[in-house]
C-alpha cells in the first residue's frame, strides 16, 4: 500500500473534517473512498454505455441470431 500526503489550506482542511464528521468517518477514510470512486468512474461510464447499447439494440441482436 502507498501513502500519499497532500497539502490543504486551513479552510479546505476544516471543510474536509466537517464533511467527514457528517458521514461518520475520518478525514482520511473520506479522502480514500472519494479517490476510489474517482478512479472507478471510467469503468462505470463504460459499463453504463455498454448496457445502454445492449438494451437499445436488444431486438436487433435477437433477430440476427
Amino acid at each position: 500500500m502507498t501513502t500519499v500526503t497532500i497539502a490543504l489550506s486551513d479552510e479546505r482542511s476544516s471543510k474536509l473534517k466537517e464533511l467527514a464528521t457528517s458521514f461518520g468517518v475520518s478525514s482520511e477514510e473520506l479522502v480514500r473512498v472519494s479517490i476510489e470512486e474517482l478512479l472507478a468512474q471510467p469503468e462505470k461510464a463504460f459499463k453504463q454505455a455498454t448496457d445502454y447499447v445492449l438494451r437499445k439494440n436488444a431486438d436487433l441482436y435477437r433477430r440476427l441470431v
